[in-house]
């Protein structure tokens, strides 16, 4: 029993943190496979948990703190299409420039609205994201412990699917995907490449935005300086470690959320295993994954470069 009971922990655990992950990475797939690198998901995703808290606590409705995330993110989204569609400026440039400027607003903010402050107000219980299964399970269960989860959890992998069917069974999957490989073959055939990429651009930072406000409004209850500490790399990660494809980048994140549970479920059970070992593993993960996957990946052909219309 005790073993089950640790078993629905580690599940229900490696749910709740693939799931920022989860849109963040959904974000980078939907950029990438239009031919734009988007490295700046670290700095969507935390200006994102920003709005999301902030927007939450005033409204007291955590939907729309959940729509303010995506919003506020997919914002600096358009700054990235702007810089990198519009004037072709370096994708990884403006990338690192949208890390700087998320984080450096949100705390620019922050000290507005709270009263010099660089985290948020804690939202009460009631204000975080609700828990539709919370009266339906029995109390004590295994299945309580690995599907008791806030609804973000199961629109993130309702995204998956919704994604998936986007790029691989519509006729504008097909466009996006054209215009990542091929855009100069696109473009003679009518699709209008920038219009394709500003969407996906700005899609990714929606996406990246609820995976902000999946940590300020779920995992945590407010936001502070450190809540975003490397996941928009880590979901990057997982992208490629997916192939830049929905279920693949699925796959990643919940490696990641295990590693993370078993971080968490490690440091309860009272091993003398450093704190620091434990904090560093899921980052020594990454770096392990790049290594042994990165070099067999193979990106959109067009990933990264510029499109400039009748340049051959």
């Amino acid at each position: 029993m005790a073993m089950l009971n640790s078993l629905g922990f580690i599940l229900g655990t490696t749910l709740m943190y693939a799931t920022p992950l989860l849109f963040t990475s959904l974000g980078g797939v939907m950029s990438e496979n239009s031919g734009v690198v988007n490295i700046g998901l670290e700095g969507m995703m935390t200006f994102g948990a920003f709005a999301a808290a902030t927007v939450g606590y005033f409204s007291g409705n955590p939907w729309l703190g959940f729509l303010a995330g995506g919003l506020a993110s997919g914002f600096l989204g358009f700054l990235h299409a702007l810089a990198c569609v519009t004037f072709a400026a370096n994708q990884v440039v403006s990338g690192i420039a949208i890390n700087f400027l998320g984080p450096g607003l949100a705390l620019f903010l922050s000290r507005k609205f709270f009263d010099g402050a660089t985290m948020t107000y804690n939202l009460p219980i009631e204000m975080k994201m609700p828990k539709y299964f919370n009266n339906m399970l029995p109390e004590g269960t295994f299945v309580r412990q690995v599907l008791n989860q806030d609804i973000s959890v199961f629109m993130a992998f309702t995204l998956v699917l919704l994604i998936w069917f986007l790029l691989y069974r519509t006729k504008l999957g097909l466009r996006i995907r054209a215009v990542g490989e091929h855009p100069k073959a696109a473009d003679t055939l009518g699709v209008n490449v920038s219009r394709i990429r500003y969407l996906c651009v700005i899609l990714s930072g929606v996406f990246a935005g609820f995976g902000g406000a999946s940590m300020s409004l779920a995992v945590a209850s407010n936001f502070f300086q450190t809540l975003i500490s490397g996941q928009g790399f880590i979901a990057l990660a997982a992208m490629i470690f997916g192939k830049w494809k929905p279920h693949g980048a699925m796959v990643a994140c919940l490696i990641f959320g295990c590693a993370q549970a078993m971080t968490i479920f490690i440091g309860g059970t009272g091993l003398r295993v450093p704190q620091e070992f434990l904090s560093m593993a899921p980052y020594i993960l990454t770096l392990v994954i790049l290594m042994g996957f990165v070099g067999r990946a193979v990106a959109p052909a067009s990933d990264g470069i510029p499109y400039i219309k009748d340049e051959s």
